[in-house]
């Protein structure tokens, strides 16, 4: 088995352990203490099998025997869940309750874990398709444990509902890829490798949130939980694009160019469309789902690049572009759990998050508004932060892709740059917003004005994830080459391979990092040399007040009004009048989301009204029945008489 073997042999076991005690013990704590500890012992082994290349247990087959195993890229992925699952364990440590419901939590949390890691783990179809069924439905469960209102209930059954009508291409697809043995290494070609082709980026990509299949998420995510959501937001979907990865870089190589230009057309539309709604939500954690929708479509950005440098022939830059698309979903794992859990802490403490009813959180709650700023500057892309890095990348890739010698191809990078570009200034928008409103200001109500700092493990939690996010800003390239290495072609990056820095792509992060602590330790140097007696804020003679403050609709109404024909904004105004005088006036604006309202909204009102029509034919009689059957009988019949069945 060897050393890594043990490792998550171990961790998988300690995960199991604390998933049982946490569920039959009195206190969750322990148990959730163990499953810390389990991840931990996977993060090594993803680790230790990343950087040695070498696989532990059985390799893919097609047929159906229940067999697991672990290569470079499980390995990586391993990691992922890892850098997530151990801080949000211990978050959940100490924010869930030593109730039933706690305690239901931690081990549904401890099964969750269990799921994603067989998932990565899986080499046979069954098991494949078995993980890829529970990690879907445990979250579900977890949603309805921690609420029972109507809200809750209605948010998971869309989940259910659009995963899994639209995961039925990912039971086609791998049904198809082992029939014909493509899992054990046999090709696919022709019609039936487009077909799977087809039928995977549909069920991968409705699972990891891309657009237009994404409208369970910001439904579901603000729902779970805050260490569930973080495992959704930064693990589960990640692990979709990890399926989209086997199927179109390993069993479908090469897919094709139109299969590259597709997935960087869902993923430009997702990283516009993610960021765009996420500026116009009031609620906190609704917004960072919707910019998990923006950040797996960067994710596709890098994949799509890199299958279709890998068609034209340069297969360096598809294996920077392929580098930069793993270590963003790295990146967002780390950043988005950190955000999610901070959203859970300023929850806890305030008992709300709807931005327009917090802010002041930066010193009532500096660990955790520290870190919470650090991981908004992490999504937002500022240097030298990990968010920075691999978006830098992955612009570099396409910017390359833009002056490539085919003109179609030329044409996509460019648009896909242009995408990407105005992606990250919105982001930039996007959490300034979200900074000044939940951190800065006056508090908004009592409870604001009123919040402590939350417990150690929940505090630790959240440092250690903004430690990491600029860990890997600073140093990327300590894992793009090897990252590069998984990808088509399994290229080697080294100095002169079109990078001027090895495995950065020329990212001067170091650079950046060493100049801003320059910067940081001048200013506060500066401080406290000439440090200002405190006054409040200067509103005009008036004292300060919560209500003169910024709104999130004050913050995004110029574009709002810019975007006004896109965006379609609702709008009513109720003004009272009485004896000819003004008395109140009223006024309400909403910004509808279009996807539900022009796609998802006319697909289930159809599908209501042909259940309606069918509903019609179940009369409930026998003889009826008898004569359904009779007439099916006579058409089979006279098909295979004219020889259409065989």
């Amino acid at each position: 088995m060897g050393a890594s073997g043990a490792l998550v042999l171990a961790g998988v076991l300690a995960i199991a352990v604390g998933a049982l005690s946490a569920g039959l013990s009195r206190s969750p704590r322990t148990g959730l203490m163990a499953q810390s500890v389990g991840m931990v012992l996977l993060g090594v082994a993803g680790v230790w099998v990343l950087a040695s290349g070498h696989t532990v247990g059985a390799g893919f087959r097609s047929d159906v025997r229940p067999a697991f195993g672990v290569d470079g890229l499980s390995g990586f992925f391993l990691l992922v869940i890892a850098v997530v699952g151990a801080p949000a364990t211990l978050f959940a440590r100490d924010a869930l309750e030593a109730d039933w419901q706690g305690r239901s939590l931690a081990l549904a949390t401890g099964v969750f874990l269990l799921a994603l890691i067989g998932f990565v783990c899986a080499r046979d179809v069954s098991t494949f398709l078995g993980f890829w069924e529970l990690m879907t439905l445990v979250p579900a469960g977890a949603i309805l444990l921690g609420r029972q209102d109507r809200e809750a209930r209605h948010g998971v059954f869309v989940y259910l509902a659009i995963t899994h009508i639209g995961g039925a291409g990912v039971w086609v697809a791998m049904l198809v890829l082992a029939q014909h043995g493509a899992l054990g290494g046999h090709p696919l070609g022709g019609g039936l490798a487009a077909f799977v082709a087809c039928a995977s980026l549909v069920g991968f990509s409705t699972k990891a949130g891309l657009m237009p299949l994404h409208s369970w998420l910001p439904r579901a995510h603000p729902l779970a939980p805050a260490h569930i959501s973080a495992l959704m937001s930064g693990v589960m979907i990640k692990l979709a694009l990890y399926g989209l990865v086997r199927v179109l870089f390993q069993w479908l190589a090469p897919p094709g160019l139109w299969v590259g230009i597709t997935l960087m057309a869902v993923g430009a539309l997702s990283c516009l469309g993610g960021v765009l709604y996420a500026l116009m939500q009031h609620e906190l954690k609704r917004l960072l789902a919707f910019h998990s929708i923006e950040n797996v479509g960067i994710v596709a950005l890098g994949l799509g690049a890199s299958l279709v440098f890998g068609d034209i022939g340069q297969p360096t830059w598809s294996a920077i572009a392929f580098a930069a698309a793993l270590l963003h979903a790295l990146n967002h794992a780390l950043f988005k759990g950190l955000l999610f859990l901070g959203a859970g802490a300023f929850s806890k403490a305030v008992g709300g998050l709807e931005l327009d009813r917090l802010g002041g959180l930066l010193l009532r709650m500096p660990w955790t508004g520290w870190a919470f700023a650090l991981g908004a500057m992490a999504i937002a892309g500022l240097p030298p932060l990990n968010g920075f890095a691999s978006e830098w990348l992955t612009l570099q890739s396409l910017l390359h892709l833009g002056v490539a010698s085919h003109l179609g191809v030329a044409l996509a990078g460019a648009l896909a740059t242009a995408a990407l570009a105005g992606t990250a200034a919105l982001a930039v928008y996007c959490f300034v917003k979200v900074i000044g409103l939940v951190l800065l200001g006056l508090p908004r109500r009592a409870e604001c004005a009123q919040a402590s700092e939350v417990p150690v493990g929940m505090r630790a939690s959240m440092v250690f994830l903004a430690a990491a996010c600029v860990a890997l800003g600073v140093l990327p390239g300590l894992l793009v080459p090897t990252l590069a290495a998984l990808g088509p072609g399994r290229v080697r990056l080294h100095e002169g391979a079109g990078l001027n820095v090895p495995g950065t792509g020329s990212l001067p992060t170091l650079a950046l990092a060493l100049a801003l602590l320059v910067l940081v330790a001048g200013l506060v140097r500066l401080a406290r040399s000439r440090r200002a007696a405190p006054a409040p804020t200067w509103v005009c003679g008036q004292p300060p007040a919560a209500g003169l403050q910024w709104t999130s609709a004050g913050f995004t109404k110029p574009l709002r009004l810019v975007l006004e024909t896109l965006l379609r904004t609702r709008r009513e105004v109720q003004v009272t009048v009485s004896s000819g005088v003004v008395e109140a006036v009223a006024y309400e604006a909403e910004v509808p989301h279009l996807f539900d309202t022009l796609l998802y909204g006319p697909v289930s009102r159809g599908a209501l009204h042909a259940a309606g029509i069918a509903r019609r034919v179940q009369s409930g009689s026998l003889r009826t029945y008898l004569i359904y059957l009779l007439a099916l009988l006579g058409v089979l019949l006279a098909l295979a008489r004219t020889g259409v069945l065989r």
